[in-house]
């Protein structure tokens, strides 16, 4: 089944393993890059592999249309299912789209008690619960430490699989003791994974997905995967 065998050829599902209970390990997941090297790309293929795997997913974009980000996921779905027969392709986004919902936000008017609202509205009125939740464009250079941890208390109590992308910067050299990168090294704590996003040049364009931080034991820190420096993609790939 195609189904089947995209969820096979995704490395970034060892972050979704089942654990007791039948449940995939929450955590508070963190990718970070400078601008351009595929944030949003790596959180929408961790999106892709919950929805694939049956899994509701809540898209939380900020400072971002709603159809800007549809077309991350048409255009990644469409490098990854290229080939496919057109009914079984038609099939699965059908389904995938049934497990997705995306929400925007202003970058002025975002907080965890907006979003918790927004989010209980959709849970107590049996429209979509959501079991991950991928966040893009939240500034770690203006978020405090205080939020932060209002967003882990909230990932808790919502039992999510709760990821976030942040911006680094080529003039802040900062990092924590164990590799993360400014904004966020003095917050690193606060998260059970951290991918840092690497771009590399000697004779070819070269971005690397390094993962930083696990605490999870999912996927054990040091390992890196290549990026396809075009579409971004890991699929195929292999820790």
């Amino acid at each position: 089944m195609l189904k089947n065998d995209l969820i096979s050829k995704n490395p970034l599902g060892a972050f979704n393993v089942v654990t007791s209970g039948d449940k995939s390990s929450e955590r508070m997941g963190l990718i970070m890059a400078r601008a351009g090297l595929g944030k949003t790309a790596i959180l929408v293929q961790i999106a892709l592999d919950n929805m694939l795997k049956g899994k509701k997913v809540l898209h939380v974009s900020i400072g971002q249309s709603i159809e800007k980000t549809k077309a991350w996921y048409d255009d990644i779905l469409a490098d990854i299912t290229a080939g496919s027969k057109p009914e079984n392709l038609a099939e699965l986004q059908r389904e995938l789209m049934g497990n997705r919902m995306i929400m925007t936000f202003n970058e002025s008017s975002f907080s965890r008690p907006k979003l918790e609202e927004r989010l209980n509205d959709l849970i107590y009125q049996d429209i979509f619960r959501p079991s991950c939740m991928v966040i893009d464009g939240l500034d770690f250079g203006k978020v405090d430490r205080a939020s932060l941890e209002d967003m882990s208390d909230l990932q808790a109590k919502a039992d999510l699989n709760l990821w976030f992308s942040a911006l680094t910067h080529r003039d802040n050299s900062e990092v924590s003791p164990e590799g993360i990168p400014a904004p966020c090294n003095k917050v690193a704590d606060l998260f059970d994974s951290v991918i840092v996003l690497q771009a590399k040049s000697n004779g070819e364009s070269k971005v690397f997905l390094n993962i930083v931080k696990d605490t999870t034991g999912c996927i054990e820190p040091g390992k890196t995967l290549r990026l396809d420096p075009t579409s971004l993609i890991v699929w195929g790939t292999r820790f």
